[in-house]
């Protein structure tokens, strides 16, 4: 064990694109600290147990059979002679968490098959080996992706849930020490393989280029853990998945190389807290490799340039893994980081635990505005592949909103899916919704959302799968109209009453806020000078010890480790991207200051004047422009109907009407004509016009017929009711 206050980089291995922050060993508190993580760790149940994980080998086992027959049939289906026939081969390989050694109970096990040159991926691996697939009892819920970026088989062996890639390679025949880490396997194949096999080569380089394993996996596992329980881990949704939090770990294991995992867990938050995004985060440098693959270089590639969070994979050809980051769920998980370092420095004096840093995020108590999307099907096969296809195409909502408001609406999907056991054949997608922090509410400043949200809708319908009854429908809800089906067991909790000390201090979060924004927008940050040797660097927390009184150490601790990290976030940039200079730059995507905490900020957001207005389009998507003048009468239209035919089967469409504070309905429009907009809120605003419908299905071809009846207009007044009534939504 290493010296607490001792630091000795220029001995320690050099494992990234800089030196390490600190190398010295852990203190008698982090090997204290250690042992409760890994104690609350077991408890929470992140461990499989001996049976379950013979049971995955075995099924691994069974799958890599299944291949090798699947291969030995097609070769001698195409008429190969029966020498070739014998020598025919397919190998399975790991990645992902299993492969990284961090994978819990009941978790997929991302797998990927690798077979000659003669099996095809369309007619071989989605044909043939998915008929055999089919006709085995052991195999359930198999559905074939063929569309996805990454094609894959997804299905479960024996109730173990496997995700199967394939790659065909250059080879007439896959010998079994076939060694996949070799860039030579990345010659004449398609981009499809390039792709099934970068997540192999990816988690192997990780593995390489960690200096201690054991650490780095226990580190892996709580911060999944945390991320999971805060509501910022699915790739899908926008935020960061499984291999995005393994390499900003593994980049945290490298600036600390002997570090236990509490300190580890802790400098993580402490690290990225002060990042300056969109500079990337890389484990080594990229290569550019001698098989001319296109890799992430923002210099050379507009697409690359308007990532927010680059997270660049070490294995050739390096790609950015998290280009489904947006403004809003980059803001989201930046608040995330902030709360995280502010509840690591106050366990450094006892004065927080484990336990509130792994606090589950109230999603349904955050904001007082969101987005419901509710999906369905005539089967449950539709609906499994209705529901794969939404799922991976509601973060183009997200982005849309983002680009249509100019960031200024933001929105928070929920990662996951709802189900309600007296609606079958549903699912239901949430997203909260509210205003970027800082920007005043002017009254009757409005968001308009429909054509984004016709966009999307236009979108998600052009699936090439798609078959009648599949359906979707957005709408807005307030907080206290969230169904009841979201909350565990069906049990709406009470609204929580806010009381000192009950969190940490919001003063402390706007405190925070100018080192956050500078992380956020990449600008730079104004430092004052600290003369001390670059490689003398020590944490905060080892500072505290070497000194009486602490305060002068400290200071000068924690502005040396804020310039570390600006030196080691810059380090991984190019220097010829403007992106990553810290400037803006004309017609590139930019984040937005940081907000506060959603926790704080929805309850700021209710004490202020605020206006949201989103509107269902009047007439069928014809691509996304912005039409002020037919947008200026229909304002002043505004007809209201109990239901609206057309959509997708023509399917109705319900409307659910407003009610006023003394709780009359509001009559649809009939023969008399339609309802002004001063009549909806005879009231005063002092209640919002609730959960009416922003979507339909939507047909399979518009139409294009002057004579379509117009669609609703859908006003929804955000006002808040705190100000009008003293309490809250």
């Amino acid at each position: 064990m290493g010296s607490p206050g001792s630091s000795n980089s220029a001995t320690a291995p050099r494992l990234g694109l800089s030196d390490p922050i600190f190398t010295g060993g852990p203190s008698e508190f982090d090997v204290i600290r250690t042992r409760e993580l890994e104690k609350f760790l077991s408890d929470a149940g992140l461990y499989e147990s001996q049976e379950e994980a013979i049971r995955r080998e075995e099924v691994l086992g069974r799958l890599d059979q299944i291949a090798k027959k699947w291969v030995k049939n097609i070769t001698r289906a195409k008429g190969f002679n029966e020498q070739l026939v014998q020598e025919a081969n397919a190998k399975i390989f790991t990645s992902g968490s299993y492969r990284l050694g961090v994978h819990g109970p009941g978790a997929d096990i991302d797998t990927l098959c690798v077979g000659p040159r003669h099996a095809t991926r369309d007619e071989d691996f989605f044909g043939e080996l998915y008929r055999m697939l089919a006709e085995m009892p052991e195999v359930q819920e198999l559905l074939p992706v063929p569309d996805a970026h990454v094609p894959v088989l997804k299905f479960k062996f024996n109730e173990v849930s496997i995700d199967l890639l394939y790659a065909n390679v250059a080879l007439w025949t896959i010998p079994e020490d076939l060694d996949i880490s070799q860039d030579s396997i990345l010659q004449n194949v398609d981009e499809q393989t390039v792709r099934s096999l970068n997540g192999c080569r990816v988690t192997d380089q990780i593995l390489r280029l960690v200096p201690n394993i054991q650490n780095f996996r226990t580190t892996l596992r709580c911060m999944r853990l945390w991320a999971k329980r805060r509501g910022v881990y699915s790739n899908v949704s926008g935020f960061l998945g499984g291999i995005n939090w393994a390499l900003l770990v593994a980049r945290i294991c490298q600036l600390y190389p002997n570090a236990p995992p509490s300190m580890l867990v802790s400098r993580f938050f402490k690290v990225y807290n002060l990042w300056r995004w969109p500079n990337p985060v890389m484990l080594c440098p990229i290569q550019e490799g001698s098989l001319g693959l296109p890799v992430w270089d923002p210099r050379r590639n507009f697409r690359d340039r308007q990532h927010l969070m680059p997270i660049i994979t070490p294995a050739y050809p390096c790609m950015n893994s998290s280009y489904n980051v947006s403004t809003s769920t980059l803001r989201v998980m930046m608040e995330e980081f902030q709360r995280g370092n502010e509840i690591c420095e106050a366990m450094e004096t006892n004065s927080a635990g484990w336990l509130m840093l792994f606090e589950p995020f109230q999603f349904f108590e955050a904001y007082k505005n969101y987005l419901q999307i509710d999906i369905a099907a005539e089967n449950d096969d539709d609906l499994r592949k209705w529901k794969g296809w939404i799922g991976s195409r509601l973060r183009q909502l997200t982005l849309k909103i983002d680009r249509d408001t100019k960031s200024m609406l933001q929105c928070h999907p929920y990662p996951g899916e709802f189900s309600d056991k007296s609606r079958p054949l549903h699912y239901f997608y949430f997203m909260g919704l509210r205003r970027k922090e800082g920007t005043n509410a002017q009254e009757g400043e409005q968001f308009d959302i429909r054509l984004t949200v016709e966009e999307f809708k236009h979108s998600v319908c052009m699936y090439q799968s798609w078959s009648p009854g599949m359906w979707i429908h957005v709408c807005h809800i307030r907080r206290r109209n969230i169904p009841d089906f979201v909350f565990p067991g069906g049990i709406r909790p009470p609204l929580p009453i806010k009381q000192a000390g009950q969190s940490l201090s919001t003063a402390k979060r706007k405190g925070n806020s100018s080192q956050v924004d500078a992380a956020v927008n990449g600008k730079k940050k104004k430092q004052d000078d600290v003369d001390v040797e670059t490689n003398s660097r020590e944490p905060l927390c080892q500072a505290r010890e070497t000194d009486d009184s602490g305060s002068l150490v400290e200071i000068r601790a924690k502005e040396q480790f804020e310039t570390d990290v600006k030196d080691i976030s810059n380090n991984g940039r190019f220097p010829a991207n403007p992106l990553c200079c810290g400037k803006e730059v004309k017609g590139t995507v930019r984040c937005s200051p940081l907000v506060e905490a959603s926790s704080s900020a929805s309850v700021s957001s209710e004490t202020g004047e605020e206006k949201l207005v989103m509107e269902q389009p009047c007439r069928p998507f014809v691509g996304h422009q912005s039409p002020p003048k037919e947008l200026d009468e229909l304002e002043n239209d505004i007809g209201l109907t109990n239901q609206v035919q057309g959509g997708v089967g023509g399917a109705k469409v319900e409307l659910t009407q407003s009610l006023t504070t003394k709780q009359e309905v509001v009559e649809p429009a009939t023969e008399r004509g339609p309802i002004s907009s001063s009549k909806l809120l005879q009231n005063g605003g002092l209640e919002e016009l609730e959960a009416i419908e922003l979507t339909g299905p939507l047909s399979k071809v518009a139409s294009t017929s002057a004579a379509a009846p117009k669609k609703p207009l859908i006003r929804l007044n955000f006002t808040s009711l705190a100000k009008a009534t003293g309490s809250s939504a």
